[in-house]
């Protein structure tokens, strides 16, 4: 992509998502009525992800995980012009009384883990939220949301883009900073 500058490749995203797995061990031992959640559009790929490493490097089997999806949640979705379609949900479990792990890839203004929030509640309410973002643009907050988990912060303009790209499996390739068009 022109003008694109690499904040990460492949290989440092991998070894942010194992270092924060590594923290999730730390503060979660063993998962018992933890689930994780990713957010539609992608939040879903790293929270797979996410769980890959636990299951594969800390042999932590059967982590409860679900996928929601905050689009008719959004404070905006009526001011758009676009016509917003619903993206899948999976969720197989109640959130009642759980430790949830909210999961998405770039953290900006807060209003679509907000909107996640929101969604979310619709499946129980939770004993703890927590949040896990691949990538914290910080200084950019439109709501007080603050991650409790981060793979890579960038300080970025307002008329820049941070876009991850994923691979044709759902892995994240690379994270890009773009000049807004």
């Amino acid at each position: 992509m022109e003008n694109a500058t690499v904040l990460a490749n492949q290989y440092q995203i991998h070894l942010a998502l194992k270092r924060l797995c590594y923290v999730l061990v730390e503060n979660y031992i063993n998962f018992d009525n933890t689930i994780l959640i990713g957010l539609q559009p992608r939040g879903w790929m790293v929270m797979k992800t996410i769980n890959e490493i636990l299951e594969d490097d800390f042999n932590l089997k059967n982590i409860k995980t679900g996928i929601i999806d905050p689009t008719f949640h959004r404070d905006d979705f009526r001011r758009r012009k676009e016509v917003l379609k619903p993206a899948k949900v999976e969720m197989n479990y109640s959130v009642e009384d759980s430790r949830v792990i909210l999961i998405d890839d770039v953290l900006f203004t807060g209003r679509t883990i907000r909107s996640g929030i929101d969604a979310m509640m619709d499946f129980g309410r939770p004993a703890t939220i927590e949040l896990l973002v691949l990538v914290d643009r910080r200084y950019s907050r439109q709501l007080p949301i603050a991650p409790d988990y981060v793979g890579i912060e960038v300080d970025t303009r307002l008329e820049e883009r941070v876009k991850v790209i994923y691979d044709e499996q759902n892995v994240c390739n690379s994270i890009l900073l773009l000049p807004k068009n």
